[in-house]
């Protein structure tokens, strides 16, 4: 811990957009655990402060509200930050996390997903490009698309549907990506890409809509567990902290990637609910529904990159992760019956 900015003299600083997301926020938190000075960013259009109670107070902290979609100023930034931080412009990282990232959210909200790839990325790359920082990419194992090689490496360009339903979160990211390498081509921006797979944890909302939170909550409640199609696509599925590692890592490396970040135990959706079931005690049963337009049949990523480059690979297995991860998802449905019996509902 305690790795110093890039005049070695005071603590790295680092601007994380979309700080106060499920991923975002654990992002914050590994930052400021190694020293770092955070500006988190944020428009709580799809993050919640909640993600952030463990950080306020923090003097190295600074929350702001503020939609990447618009120019970003460092200096407006430190002023918004009430001094809290010195205004000295020195800016050491620059994490682009900020999009709405899951297929209910981007469906709610198509047109600021593509904004958030698009504006907010090139307003994120100014910001570095204006303080010489580095740059780092949260991108997504969705720019592979409806995959046809198993498992996904880096070379692998994809295989996606630009107009269909997921087009705006796909090509969104995938934009993201050429227009951050051109800006390294260009300008010599410092970049780094990270592909990241699906990740569970803490901090996911209930209401996320993917099959994780979706599988516990129902579990947790005795409800039927829902499987869309016949359960036979595959996902990978990461525990946070072994994603925070590897993207901590990638962060600080001098690594430009693109790396897949992301679990390589492969499970069907129809195992996944199953296992939920085993490791909850659940007496839920499976009802299955019609499968959604491009949901991809594969997702597995190769990380041969990541343990080659960056020395990572995931620790956490997936019965372990289920079992650390339950006491907050049943925390989460205790508070949300209590919110609803005190509303009367």
């Amino acid at each position: 811990m305690g790795e110093a900015s890039r005049d070695g003299t005071r603590p790295p600083r680092s601007v994380v957009t979309g700080g106060a997301g499920f991923l975002g926020s654990h992002l914050c938190d590994r930052l400021i655990a190694e020293g770092h000075e955070v500006i988190c960013l944020d428009n709580l259009l799809t993050g919640r402060i909640e993600n952030l109670k463990s950080l306020f107070g923090q003097p190295r902290f600074v929350f702001i509200k503020d939609d990447v979609t618009k120019p970003i100023d460092l200096p407006g930034l430190l002023s918004m930050a009430g001094g809290r931080l010195e205004a000295d412009g020195h800016l050491d990282y620059v994490v682009h996390m900020a999009s709405p990232a899951s297929p209910k959210d981007y469906a709610r909200h198509p047109i600021h997903t593509l904004k958030v790839g698009g504006l907010g990325t090139y307003h994120a790359l100014g910001l570095a490009k204006a303080c010489g920082s580095v740059f780092l990419l949260a991108s997504t194992s969705e720019v592979y698309g409806d995959p046809e090689v198993n498992p996904q490496p880096e070379t692998y360009w994809g295989h996606v549907n630009p107009i269909g339903p997921r087009s705006v979160y796909d090509e969104a990211k995938r934009f993201a990506e050429a227009i951050t390498m051109a800006y390294h081509r260009e300008h010599g921006i410092r970049v780094r890409l990270a592909r990241i797979f699906n990740t569970y944890g803490e901090r996911m909302r209930l209401d996320d809509g993917r099959a994780f939170p979706n599988f516990l909550s129902q579990a947790i409640q005795g409800r039927p567990l829902t499987v869309y199609g016949d359960g036979s696509q595959t996902r990978s599925c990461c525990y946070v902290s072994d994603l925070m590692e590897g993207l901590y890592r990638l962060l600080v490396s001098d690594q430009m990637g693109p790396i897949n970040l992301g679990n390589p135990e492969e499970v069907s959706i129809l195992e996944l609910a199953r296992k939920v079931i085993e490791r909850t005690g659940s007496s839920s049963r499976v009802v299955f529904e019609p499968l959604p337009v491009d949901d991809p049949m594969q997702r597995r990523p190769d990380i041969s990159k990541a343990k080659a480059l960056l020395g990572w690979q995931p620790r956490v297995g997936l019965d372990d992760g289920i079992d650390r991860v339950l006491p907050y998802f049943r925390a989460k449905l205790r508070e949300s019956v209590a919110a609803g019996c005190s509303a009367g509902l």
